[in-house]
């Protein structure tokens, strides 16, 4: 075998070494390509550019991230931080996690599953399933909120995106909508539209920086509103009868 055949045999056997060596507890790095952890294995750092990292129910990793990929963990996976760049990341059911961000991307925390500290998105969505607890401040720029029967301890921050705290859903430290500054060149203004759903509750200040559309619903409890007007509905979301209603009576 000639040198140059050598060559590519060894680089070929080096970028196989770090997936082998995942269920040790080894980091993993790979550009161009997927990484996947098998379920009940256990990985240090795993990291990729143009690629995408896939945990399967059971198995435990430290950080994961991504630059133009996506990271899905199945059910019960443990991990520490989990960031992308432009990708989603998606998390099972009974997942634990200390944080989890993206820029250009959407978020989705499963059903029981943990986050012990922050969440957040630049421009993308952030949806939490029914008894999803976060630990620390869910916030998004330009994307969308949505809790389900879900638990936010610390504030719901955006800046031009639209909020949902579904029903019987509970967030401990309020809401702030805030005003853009001057270095958001991007930014298109658009008026948010806020919901509190019904046995929902938002405690400490739902605070708002420019003009929102502020819903509450009837069986809501809410904590002090500055900067808005709520407008009452009755049933499971609210309608263009209440807004219209509430024009009527200002």
């Amino acid at each position: 075998m000639n040198r140059s055949r050598l060559n590519q045999a060894a680089l070929a056997l080096l970028a196989c070494l770090p997936l082998l060596a995942s269920a040790g507890g080894n980091d993993i790095s790979k550009v161009n390509g997927t990484i996947q952890i098998d379920a009940g294995q256990q990985a240090g750092d795993v990291e990729t550019v143009n690629g995408s990292i896939r945990v399967e129910s059971g198995a435990s990793i430290e950080d994961a991230s991504t630059v133009n990929g996506s990271i899905t963990l199945g059910d019960r996976v443990t991990a520490a931080k989990l960031d992308t760049v432009n990708g989603t990341i998606r998390l099972g059911d009974g997942v634990k996690a200390r944080s989890m961000e993206t820029v250009n991307g959407s978020l989705r925390v499963g059903t029981d599953s943990r986050i012990e500290h922050e969440v957040s998105a630049v421009n993308g969505s952030i949806d939490l399933a029914k008894n999803a607890e976060v630990g620390g401040k869910l916030s998004t720029v330009n994307g969308r909120m949505d809790l389900d029967a879900a638990h936010v301890v610390g504030r719901l921050e955006t800046v031009n995106g639209n909020i949902t705290v579904g029903a019987d859903s509970r967030v401990d430290d309020g809401i702030l909508v805030q005003k853009p500054n001057f270095s958001m060149l991007h930014w298109q203004h658009k008026v948010p539209k806020i919901i509190i759903g019904p046995n929902a509750t938002v405690q400490g200040t739902l605070k708002f920086e420019h003009e929102v559309e502020l819903y509450v619903s009837d069986t809501a409890k809410v904590g002090r509103i500055e900067g808005a007007t709520p407008i009452k509905f009755s049933g499971e979301h609210p309608s263009d009868a209440d807004r219209a209603k509430q024009q009527v009576e200002r």
